[in-house]
């Protein structure tokens, strides 16, 4: 149900609607009508109104009536499965079989708990002929209806959205069943939805010590560590479902997926590459496939892959926004009129939306016309900041808390403390800001291994913090790391060391480029003072609107909004004044334009501070074979080019939000 708290107004339309209902159920159709209606001319947004008005109107038989109603409800949110459902029964009353079947389809997509929609599918299914579609469809029923109620109504709840109801439901349903597989699954699957990421994984490993052939519970733990980035655990467990059933493609591929967290490509693409010619006609395996040659630096093959998903599917933004992230492909004049015309029809899903927006944008920027560009790059920023919860006070208590508790006498108080290996180097900064060129130059280095952004820092930030959802302000980190004893630095210090091997080979220096690490430098010196860290920095403006511009995989929800990038740099800016205060002499600042227009300098200078003799295979990165995973993965397989460094300026008139939220930053170096 939509949620309308907050004033009484709000407050009478949801009674309303829950008369509305009640006339429904008791048969008074006019008079629930007229009632719906209400609520919609105080609230148009009121989507379960519409809802009910479709329902009522299809059981009057007014099923054209009821679809059109229908249609706008589904404009509103596209995700509303009762909506879907409701659809195919207004097709099946019209006898519409072909619409039936994707419109039921299109419901358990988003509501696997629809009985109804699975059972008519079955029904359907048999009744065109696709046999297996109907066994499918019919065990879904089965194992519905195996369900304790209690467990069932949270799992429509739980896919409805209704958090806080299906948590109570299956809580109290597993005080009386404590060891229920399927509650405890579906109860680590509310916690996930919550980010409770901690206790979703103790239910599931739970769950499989009681139930270790509970596959659908190995399934969802996977997901779970790898969510928690356990990359190495999350492999080992995907690999025990792979093994047990190796022509499974769902196991398949994640199995794969696994493999290329963990570095391991060649083993994922020749399982994607399988994929792929098994189900030609399945566009997943092909933007798979497609994620993994990019990676591997195999870009013609990278191409061919997300053309054919684009192909099998042209609304698939992923794939058009795939191909324009490789930063050097041009869109023909048929695939920028394809993704227009995507983009423009109300039935394409807001997330392919917002991904062709991204992928129209960066098509106009290359062909130089930069309003229509900077129009598509806005309108894919609001689509995206519309379905994301960013918060830019967290990030600056976040801040505010690291300067008070790491100051100096922190460090000294410390002195003795930490692991004492000189492993790693730390490359910190924003997105965007030359941090993987200058990965890229000092894995060319034979005594240097580049690995990934490693979530080894982040995670153990996260453990010193303690359980809680990520929407609440920080309780114990950093205030805990004045009260770590020389002991738990080393042990953390060693166990970091421990935990990145995975991602290494020989070499006896690797560097870890998580961006985000600058705002835990405090406890990266804490548990290993001898690594070195680096800090990228690029023109306040360049870096701004290059993260605007760019849609990331995931997190960097500050980069959706000109204002918040603004003021999430100004406090990047101010962290990192700090460090430089309490640790003199510690960072290296490394200018992205001082690299460009001076590349051997720098590199003698960056290989100076990280004791490291220098080596030629440095000024050639470009020729450099490895995995980059980040969206500069072609731009580093280039020689340094001068041409970008002003690029922004072809956009400035478009700027100003952005200019004004570093107006005190624009000065300074």
């Amino acid at each position: 149900m939509t949620s309308l708290h907050g004033t009484q107004d709000q407050f009478d339309l949801e009674s309303q609607y829950e008369s509305a209902k009640s006339l429904l159920a008791r048969g008074a159709l006019d008079s629930a009508l007229d009632v719906a209606e209400k609520i919609l001319t105080q609230n148009n947004e009121f989507i379960d109104a519409i809802y009910l008005q479709a329902v009522c109107l299809r059981y009057q038989k007014h099923n054209d009536l009821a679809l059109k109603k229908l249609a706008n409800l589904l404009e509103k949110n596209p995700k509303y499965s009762r909506g879907h459902q409701e659809k195919g029964h207004n097709f099946l009353a019209q006898k519409n079989i072909e619409a039936s079947i994707k419109a039921y389809t299109k419901a358990v997509e988003y509501n696997p708990a629809l009985t109804a929609s699975w059972s008519n599918l079955g029904k359907l299914f048999r009744e065109v002929g696709n046999i297996q579609g109907a066994k499918n469809a019919e065990k879904e029923v089965r194992y519905l209806q195996s369900l304790p109620k209690e467990i069932f109504s949270s799992l429509s709840f739980f896919h409805e959205n209704k958090l806080h109801k299906a948590e109570n439901l299956c809580r109290s349903y597993l005080q009386q069943q404590p060891k229920h597989p399927e509650g405890m699954r579906l109860l680590s699957k509310i916690a996930l939805k919550l980010y409770v990421l901690d206790e979703a994984e103790f239910l599931l490993e739970s769950c499989l010590e009681f139930y270790p052939e509970f596959r659908a519970a190995r399934h969802d733990y996977v997901n779970v560590l790898h969510k928690r980035e356990k990359f190495p655990q999350a492999l080992q467990q995907a690999k025990i479902l792979f093994s047990e059933d190796p022509d499974n493609p769902v196991f398949k591929t994640l199995y794969a997926n696994q493999c290329v967290a963990a570095g391991k490509l060649d083993i994922a693409i020749t399982i994607y590459k399988d994929l792929s010619e098994k189900s030609p006609q399945n566009p997943q395996n092909w933007l798979n496939l497609g994620h993994a040659l990019k990676t591997q630096g195999e870009t013609t093959d990278a191409i061919l892959s997300y053309r054919n998903a684009a192909e099998i599917k042209s609304d698939l933004g992923d794939a058009y926004w795939s191909l324009a992230n490789l930063k050097t492909y041009q869109f023909s004049t048929q695939e920028l009129n394809a993704m227009e015309s995507a983009e423009a029809n109300n039935q394409t899903a807001a997330e392919d939306r917002y991904h062709l927006c991204f992928a129209l944008g960066k098509a106009y920027e290359d062909l130089g016309d930069f309003s229509k560009s900077f129009n598509y790059y806005d309108r894919g920023n609001r689509l995206k900041r519309d379905e994301i919860k960013y918060r830019p006070e967290r990030i600056e208590n976040e801040i505010r808390m690291q300067k008070q508790v790491c100051d100096k006498n922190l460090f000294l108080d410390k002195k003795q403390f930490g692991f004492d290996a000189k492993d790693p180097i730390f490359i910190v900064g924003l997105p965007r800001s030359g941090s993987t060129l200058l990965e890229q130059i000092l894995a060319s280095h034979p005594l240097i291994e580049g690995t990934l952004e490693l979530p080894n820092i982040l995670a153990l930030a996260a453990k010193l913090n303690g359980r809680q959802h990520p929407a609440e302000e920080a309780k114990n980190y950093p205030y805990v790391l004045a009260e770590l004893s020389t002991e738990q630095l080393k042990s953390f210090g060693q166990a970091y060391i421990e935990s990145t091997r995975i991602y290494r080979d020989s070499a006896p220096f690797f560097i870890d480029k998580m961006p985000n690490n600058f705002r835990h430098i405090g406890l990266i010196k804490l548990i290993l003072p001898n690594a070195k860290i680096i800090d990228a920095r690029r023109d306040p403006l360049a870096c701004g609107f290059s993260l605007f511009k760019q849609l990331f995989a995931v997190g960097q929800h500050f980069s959706y909004s000109l204002e918040d990038v603004g003021q999430y740099y100004g406090g990047y800016v101010d962290l990192m004044s700090h460090w430089d205060k309490v640790l003199p002499g510690e960072i290296l600042r490394v200018n992205y334009e001082e690299v460009v227009g001076d590349l051997e300098c720098q590199i003698r200078r960056i290989l100076d501070f990280c004791e490291i003799p220098f080596d030629n295979k440095c000024l050639d990165f470009h020729k450099t074979e490895r995995a980059v995973r980040t969206a500069s993965s072609e731009q580093v397989r280039q020689p340094i080019y001068q041409s970008g460094l002003e690029h922004w300026k072809c956009f400035e008139q478009h700027l100003d939000p952005l200019k004004q939220s570093l107006e005190e930053h624009l000065s300074r170096p």
